[in-house]
């Protein structure tokens, strides 16, 4: 059994060692790599995937898992789970063929470079032919990986939230809408405010601010790095390397301020991860949706509270001067302000949903094979004004604006609203238990990260996000929560 244990932590840490350095590369791809040292790079992220895939696949490795399996009453508790889990990863990888493999891990890394370039010069037709790869490999993949479930989506939605199918989020979505709607309607009827808030301020003063805002809200710089991309995405090496990005447009200064505070909400999650975890699989946050609970904890229920701005708002005005002629009301209703629009990472709490259902309605639709590729942009601006109510007039504001189909992460989308849901209802509980509007007005934003850490973060992949959401709530996933926090916070501002 020693012997064993031995073998099993000498493969961990060594696959540790080639993740980290993926996502080293990773980063540098997406922030500083030169647009011809891309390829490069791809090919080497390609070859250093399967160094993890031989690992991880191999006969000597496969029969350690076994025997700890079979052994499993002698394993801790982080022991017990990290079998469970990389039973699962093994059974997976080892489906793949090795050339698939590589194949798709070199396409992803390279994509990413290419989805830039062509969402940058308005050109889909740049970015189809590896978008179509990737969403061949996708299927291809999932049909690998079949078991029990009803379709191949939910196949690809359980790498994402264990346990979830089409069923369940048909189900979700559908009361989302028949709640939303009708609200979004009442709200569209009243007098729309003239924007305010989009003023040019100079970058380099943003990056001051920005970096400013997530410290006050608990991001560690000790142990994390701002830096800016295309589309702002967290990474972890470990707890004490976690890595997020921004982007700043000149003329719309508060777009900046809302994805800095989403990412660094999924950066405080990875830094409060607990110590007995680091150097095993479990060392990084749980599923999306729970990971996404968080940043859109931070990004919404904290960052568009009028009281987190009542403790703020003096020294933003002191950066932003044009915030000089705007009163904190004013400031706090139109950054709440309701209103359709093209991109779903400047979208209002309440359509933002509806800009999921997009996503999710088209995923479904190319994996049943019911949705080509080609039709693409068409379908997408179908889907815009049928949800939504208006269609971009270029690609890059329609089907191109997120990367995450460019790096592969397809059954993800759905993670944001669900994480949105996760979110109201961990709210609903920390109410109970914090003063939040006090803790927001006087700044003591650790009294929030520190009930968050010892409710959630600690536990990275330990448990479940069922097992989680049901301790610090009592009950597992109910969207009654988020549907009347939404009622109640736009009833007030729009006097419904």
């Amino acid at each position: 059994m020693e012997e064993k244990l031995l073998l099993f932590r000498e493969k961990i840490k060594e696959k540790k060692i080639i993740e980290g350095a993926l996502e080293v590369l990773q980063w540098d791809l997406e922030t500083n790599t030169p647009k011809k040292g891309m390829d490069y790079i791809a090919e080497i992220i390609g070859n250093l995937s399967m160094k993890e895939y031989e690992i991880t696949t191999s006969k000597e490795f496969q029969e350690c898992v076994e025997f700890l399996k079979e052994n499993s009453e002698k394993l801790n508790e982080i022991e017990r789970k990290e079998i469970e889990e990389l039973s699962e990863t093994i059974e997976k990888m080892k489906k793949i063929p090795p050339k698939e493999y590589q194949e798709y891990s070199e396409l992803v890394a390279k994509t990413q470079g290419v989805w830039e370039e062509a969402k940058s010069e308005n050109n889909y037709g740049k970015y189809k032919e590896n978008l179509e790869k990737i969403f061949d490999y996708t299927i291809k993949f999932a049909n690998y990986h079949k078991k029990d479930e009803k379709n191949l989506y939910d196949v690809l939605l359980n790498d994402y939230e264990k346990g979830m199918t089409t069923e369940k989020l048909d189900e979700f979505f559908t009361l989302l809408k028949s709640e939303i709607v009708p609200l979004l309607e009442k709200i569209q009827e009243k007098e729309r405010k003239n924007k305010k808030l989009l003023e040019k301020v100079d970058v380099n003063k943003q990056r001051e601010f920005n970096r400013f805002i997530s410290k006050y809200i608990g991001f560690d710089f000790e142990r994390g790095v701002m830096a800016e991309s295309e589309h702002p995405f967290t990474m972890n090496i470990n707890k004490n390397d976690v890595r997020f990005t921004t982007k700043y447009i000149e003329d719309n200064p508060i777009s900046a301020i809302f994805s800095t505070i989403h990412e660094s909400g999924h950066g405080i999650y990875e830094q409060q991860i607990g110590d007995e975890l680091q150097g095993t699989i479990l060392a990084s946050g749980g599923s999306m949706g729970i990971h996404e609970s968080q940043s859109r904890f931070y990004e919404n229920i904290i960052g568009r509270d009028i009281h987190f701005w009542k403790g703020l708002y003096k020294r933003m005005r002191e950066e932003y001067s044009f915030l000089e002629r705007i009163s904190l009301e004013e400031f706090y209703e139109e950054i709440n302000s309701v209103e359709s629009s093209l991109i779903r990472v400047d979208a209002d709490e309440l359509t933002y949903s509806l800009h999921i259902m997009v996503r999710y309605e088209i995923e479904k639709g190319i994996i049943s094979g019911e949705i080509n590729v080609e039709n693409l942009p068409q379908i997408w601006n179908e889907k815009m004004k049928e949800y939504l109510g208006v269609a971009p007039e270029t690609d890059s504001d329609g089907v191109m604006q997120d990367v995450h189909w460019a790096a592969g992460l397809i059954g993800y989308f759905p993670s944001y609203a669900l994480g949105s849901a996760y979110s109201a209802q961990i709210y609903n509980t920390m109410k109970k238990e914090l003063n939040v509007d006090e803790i927001l007005e006087t700044g003591e934003l650790y009294k929030i990260r520190e009930w968050l850490g010892e409710k959630i973060h600690r536990f990275g992949k330990l448990k479940s996000t069922v097992e989680i959401i049901k301790d610090v709530t009592g009950e597992e996933l109910n969207p009654r929560y988020y549907i009347e926090y939404l009622k109640e916070k736009y009833g007030k501002i729009y006097n419904i």
